[in-house]
């Protein structure tokens, strides 16, 4: 069933000027399909199109009737004293209403009612019911759980929230509503890890279709199954995950490529046939001028591909500095506070040259707080972050501000760098800021055109410690694949906070992973860490002893007294010597699963094996309470 139908949509905002230029997609029920294309190029214009705040110059829009749509990166005004809780139920409106009309007729049947009134009332019931009416605040915990949405924030006004926390409540309620169509405008953005994770997890068990925009290209290989770029204002088509879209893009590229050398070889031979029969022609055959004349118009005919093109790489490379000496920096019982509050306390760490490492946690838990210790932007409470004597360090933060955002792109090259204004506008032109653009003022750019900005001006600095907080957030894909260029090529430390998954498995050789107010050092890469987690996870799981729940009706056979008090002591050391020997048999398994983390199906197996001797071993101290306790009878 087709969900959404776009066909031929074009929309100017300049004359002349077309941002879509024929847009056409179809999308069927239950897809879940990744609209991609440079920042700019329309994809949050057509979101505005299918919700109906902007109207397209030509063509349609249809959706299935009865469909509800929700668009994440909309965020509603509420009433003035609405706080978080107040948003999240307002995903209920319409079970809060009938559970209003199910207490009113409640009423009237107390005071006696006809017929209608019962019937009405058996099927409100049964809506209420299939709608999950006795089951929100279930929901609701779920939800709130998954995004990361606390008690305490959830009883915060909404108003005095952040953009971030925002858009997170924002799609908490959504995904309450049950929408039909989810259109979710970088999702990702503001949420961490484990939020984000989440996310993915429910996407793939909603029964809706999505139509998502995201830079978060591990997000879309998980989530998306077809991919639509936006090139020249029209749909190109994947059918595909983004790992494939990279791939046929690239194929396709090159197909066109030999299309148009093909016919440009063919243009060439009949030019040079063309320019012999007006030779001819010139001689006096007036024959061969009729037939170059008809060569030529062919030849005209004939340019129909265009030579094609895609972005060029980025070619600038950060200066370095040579790093001397063992440790490039050295994390001594490191201690910070914001009032009661302690964010971390007593971290040691040692950092050696050229290590690359990814400071990781969920939002809140101080991972910006600790860049800015590094950076000497804040101080501790106790303890220091000492950096090597030959380290010079370069810091991208996460909110770039200039001194000076009067000024325009060239004039902060001029001020801040060294360089003639030929060489600024070349550094410019590196990170895709060309023509009139570089007389913009720095406060006219885009937060992702800001942060390239700085990253350009990073550049030219001769470092060897480069500090990157969030540094792909408000990037496009092909500026992050620029950045991602420029740190492959970086051969110093690099230390990074970032929720890309992507470029967090591509460049670190070490973890740290803050939470609960301690850093977790592994030294690996993330895919080895995640592994590790697993495992850990595993292991954890398996330590819980699962106890089986006796029948409430269900006696115990007491022990017999035969052969008086000296058959129940016998009893009682043989009782003994089985609890120990099942305790015993249980700390061998404990160290044998701890050798065995490695192996998954021997670790399964045995946590079997523990689990049947634990549920032996209860029976083994039940046992041998009641045999103490009728030796104690017996004895008097």
């Amino acid at each position: 069933m087709i969900e959404l139908q776009l066909t031929g949509l074009v929309k100017e905002f300049e004359v002349g000027q077309r941002l879509l230029d024929g847009f056409s997609l179809q999308v069927d029920s239950g897809e879940r399909v990744g609209l991609l294309g440079r920042n700019g190029t329309g994809k949050t214009t057509i979101f505005r199109m299918i919700t109906g705040q902007v109207e397209p110059d030509e063509g349609t829009i249809t959706i299935a009737p009865g469909r509800r749509l929700g668009l994440i990166s909309q965020i509603p005004v509420y009433p003035d004293g609405y706080t978080v809780e107040d948003v999240l139920d307002s995903a209920f409106a319409p079970l809060r209403q009938m559970e209003r009309e199910l207490k009113h007729l409640e009423e009237q049947m107390g005071q006696g009612s006809d017929r209608g009134v019962l019937e009405r009332y058996d099927r409100l019931t049964a809506a209420f019911e299939a709608g999950g009416g006795y089951d929100t605040q279930t929901r609701l915990n779920k939800v709130c759980n998954g995004l990361g949405i606390g008690a305490d924030l959830r009883t915060r006004l909404f108003s005095a929230l952040s953009g971030g926390e925002k858009t997170r409540i924002n799609l908490a309620r959504l995904i309450l509503e049950d929408t039909d169509i989810l259109l979710l405008d970088e999702p990702t953005n503001h949420l961490d890890l484990h939020a984000t994770e989440w996310l993915e997890g429910y996407l793939e068990q909603f029964p809706g279709t999505v139509l998502a925009i995201s830079h978060d290209r591990w997000f879309l290989d998980r989530v998306v199954k077809r991919v639509v770029e936006i090139e020249d204002g029209k749909a190109e088509l994947y059918s595909g995950s983004y790992s494939y879209f990279l791939e046929e893009k690239e194929r396709r590229y090159q197909e066109r490529l030999r299309q148009y050398e093909k016919e440009q070889a063919k243009i060439q031979q009949l030019e040079r046939a063309a320019q012999q029969m007006r030779l001819w022609a010139f001689q006096g055959n007036d024959k061969q001028y009729k037939r170059a004349i008809n060569m030529e118009r062919r030849i005209e005919r004939m340019r129909t591909t265009p030579r094609p093109t895609r972005q060029r790489e980025m070619t600038a490379r950060f200066g370095e500095r040579e790093f001397h000496g063992d440790e490039a920096m050295v994390v001594d019982h490191l201690t910070k506070s914001f009032g009661d509050r302690t964010l971390f306390a007593d971290l040691n760490l040692e950092v050696a040259g050229g290590e690359r490492i990814a400071l990781l946690g969920d939002n809140g838990t101080g991972k910006s707080t600790f860049l800015k210790l590094v950076m000497g932007e804040e101080q501790p409470d106790r303890g220091c972050v000492y950096l090597g004597p030959s380290i010079r360090v370069g810091y991208l933060p996460q909110i770039v501000r200039f001194d000076h955002p009067e000024r325009n792109l060239v004039d902060t090259m001029l001020y801040a760098q060294d360089c003639s204004t030929q060489e600024a506008r070349d550094r410019l032109a590196a990170f895709r800021f060309r023509g009139d653009e570089v007389f913009k003022a720095v406060s006219a750019l885009s937060g992702g055109e800001q942060s390239r900005l700085r990253l350009c001006m990073l550049m030219d600095s001769r470092i060897n410690l480069l500090i990157l907080d969030e540094p792909t957030n408000h990037l496009d894909l092909q500026s992050r694949e620029w950045m991602e260029q420029a740190v492959e090529e970086f051969g110093g430390n690099l230390l990074f906070v970032s929720h890309d998954r992507y470029f967090i498995d591509k460049f670190a050789t070490r973890i740290w992973m803050l939470e609960g107010g301690r850093i977790v050092d592994f030294r690996g890469t993330y895919a080895e860490f995640r592994a590790w987690q697993e495992r850990q996870a595993q292991l954890k799981q398996a330590q819980k002893p699962e106890r089986t729940p006796q029948p409430a009706h269900a006696q115990r056979e007491k022990p017999r007294r035969s052969g008086g008090t000296k058959e129940l002591e016998k009893q009682v050391r043989a009782a003994e010597r089985a609890v120990e020997k099942a305790e015993g048999r249980l700390e061998e398994l404990n160290q044998e699963m701890e050798q065995a983390a490695a192996d998954y199906q021997r670790l399964q197996e045995l946590f079997q094996a523990r689990q049947s001797l634990e549920e032996e071993l209860e029976g083994l101290y039940a046992q041998w309470e009641e045999l103490a306790a009728a030796l104690e009878e017996a004895r008097g």
